[in-house]
């Protein structure tokens, strides 16, 4: 039951071209920095991407991205990513943009198993009836667009169906963790990581600060969700960007 691997790389060493990958993080906020690096130093390219964001210019995702190494991103907020923006809409990438809770839910849904769930959101647009566009040709025309999807009324309101997402990895941090994989987060880095954890078939967690054991009553995210986990050292553990530096006089 001891899930600890000795790096990152030997963690991610089975991540091939052309896998699916959800990966933890808000922004740069509990983003699983090490383990993207070690993605990025093994070369796997064609990589399917489940985030809310892409990171940044540079960091993050934004390496994989900078280097061509993603074809297809799903999440929900793009606007701090010019380049992201830039592959988007000239045909590099495809992406898919969805409501933030939606994308939430379709990571627990396919970890618990669901396959498909009804949400209000969405329910007369384009994210119901179809058109989004996912992929632009070279000539600036949409090339794929997103299909149109079920909606049904439940006590008198309109509920649009919405498939759930499982991956082949997921990318996560947590502040704690111990060797049976279970994780503890920290405040506002707990974000997207425990939901990507749970919809990936391997889970790897890069942990601040590995402990032989946690209480229970601690614990965010049990173990059964995390099948490796790489204990970070300490300059690992204490690089923590930071998107937008606010500063007052």
């Amino acid at each position: 039951m001891d899930k600890v691997v000795s790096s990152a790389a030997e963690a991610v060493a089975d991540l091939g071209d052309g896998a699916s990958i959800a990966v933890g993080g808000f922004g740069l906020c509990g983003v699983p920095f090490t383990l993207i690096d070690a993605v990025y130093a093994a070369g796997a390219s064609e990589l399917s991407i489940v985030s809310n964001n892409c990171g940044t210019i540079g960091l993050g995702l934004g390496r994989l991205l900078d280097a061509g190494r993603i074809t297809r991103a799903r999440g929900s907020y793009v606007g701090e990513n010019k380049e992201l923006a830039r592959r988007y809409l000239g045909g590099e990438i495809e992406l898919e943009l969805m409501p933030q809770g939606t994308l939430s839910e379709k990571l627990r849904a396919g970890g618990c198993g669901i396959p498909a769930f009804y949400t209000p959101a969405g329910v007369g647009t384009l994210v119901a009836e179809g058109g989004l566009p996912w992929r632009y040709g070279p000539d600036g025309e949409v090339a794929v667009a997103s299909p149109s999807k079920e909606v049904r009324e439940f006590g008198g309101r309109e509920y649009v169906l919405e498939e759930s997402i499982t991956t082949d990895f997921a990318l996560v941090r947590a502040v704690r963790g111990d060797r049976h994989g279970n994780l503890v987060f920290h405040r506002s880095a707990r974000n997207f990581n425990p939901l990507c954890a749970m919809a990936a078939r391997t889970a790897v967690a890069e942990v601040e600060e590995l402990v032989d054991a946690l209480d229970p009553d601690e614990v965010h995210l049990p173990g059964i969700f995390v099948q490796r986990v790489v204990a970070l050292t300490p300059e690992q553990a204490a690089d923590k960007p930071i998107e937008k530096r606010t500063v007052t006089e």
